[in-house]
């Protein structure tokens, strides 16, 4: 695809951050700029701040020790995206090629919308790409494994359509939202075939909206749980997270694994 915008598309107080953590070869933040400049010259529309995070595992028993993120705020718009690779060099390639095509992907979309024709759907997003594939997690031992990132927001209430724009803009495995026909707490994720699956706290399938994409709703309840009793299913259960009904706030919550072998723990705020 022809760049829409180029360098314009860069304001030019920009600042393109590299922030290079243990176990990186030597050169990697060099590197990482030219690459991801490069990769910026795609955004469709100003970009008004870039962030590149590039780390490492000095363990032999880590497959992909290297994990290189990059978030994009396009005008208020956020972008992620995150690979695994074996070398540096490798995780910047990667990293490139999938922001390039996830920039290009966002500019056929706002040009659809522009131009009065319906936009792509969220699997149009994907046509042409590589099959994402979860990114690894390190083999932490069971004992050394703790909670080490809690994040809490507003659920945004929005339609299984908007929820899963947003999952594929920030290249997450699943995302935690409130369903706008239910008003049920809900995680919208991609199933082995690459369509979506909903699971809400209180399913009601036949009060779920539906959009221009393909959804199936799971009819289980979500499980009533501690923090403490979420990390023995997600250990026992082997599930790259697991959505459950906190029971200390009664609301849905997410826990999962982080690639480095902690967890996280996504929860709605309160306020």
């Amino acid at each position: 695809m022809k760049r829409t915008r180029g360098a314009a598309a860069r304001a030019p107080e920009a600042v393109l951050q590299i922030s290079v953590g243990h176990h990186v070869s030597a050169g990697g933040a060099d590197y990482a700029r030219e690459k991801i400049e490069h990769a910026l010259d795609y955004a469709p529309e100003r970009v008004l701040s870039a962030r590149v995070r590039l780390t490492g595992h000095r363990d032999p028993a880590a497959a992909e020790p290297i994990v290189a993120q990059a978030n994009v705020n396009m005008a208020g718009r956020g972008v992620r995206v995150q690979v695994t690779a074996e070398t540096t060099r490798e995780s910047v390639d990667l990293l490139e090629a999938r922001l390039k095509a996830r920039l290009e992907r966002m500019a056929r979309h706002w040009e659809a919308v522009r131009g009065g024709r319906p936009g792509l759907g969220p699997h149009e997003w994907r046509h042409g790409d590589a099959p994402r594939q979860p990114s690894p997690y390190f083999p932490r031992p069971a004992e050394g494994r703790g909670i080490v990132r809690r994040k809490s927001y507003a659920l945004a209430e929005e339609t299984c359509d908007e929820a899963a724009v947003d999952m594929e803009s920030m290249d997450y495995d699943f995302h935690l939202f409130t369903e706008l026909g239910s008003g049920s707490d809900s995680v919208l994720y991609r199933t082995e075939d690459g369509g979506y699956r909903l699971a809400q706290v209180d399913p009601q399938p036949d009060a779920v909206g539906r959009g221009t994409v393909p959804v199936t709703v799971s009819p289980a309840s979500s499980p009533v749980l501690s923090v403490d009793e979420a990390i023995e299913r997600l250990e026992l259960t082997g599930w790259p997270f697991v959505f459950f009904r906190d029971r200390s706030l009664d609301r849905g919550s997410v826990l999962y694994h982080r690639y480095d072998g902690h967890y996280g723990l996504i929860t709605p705020s309160t306020a």
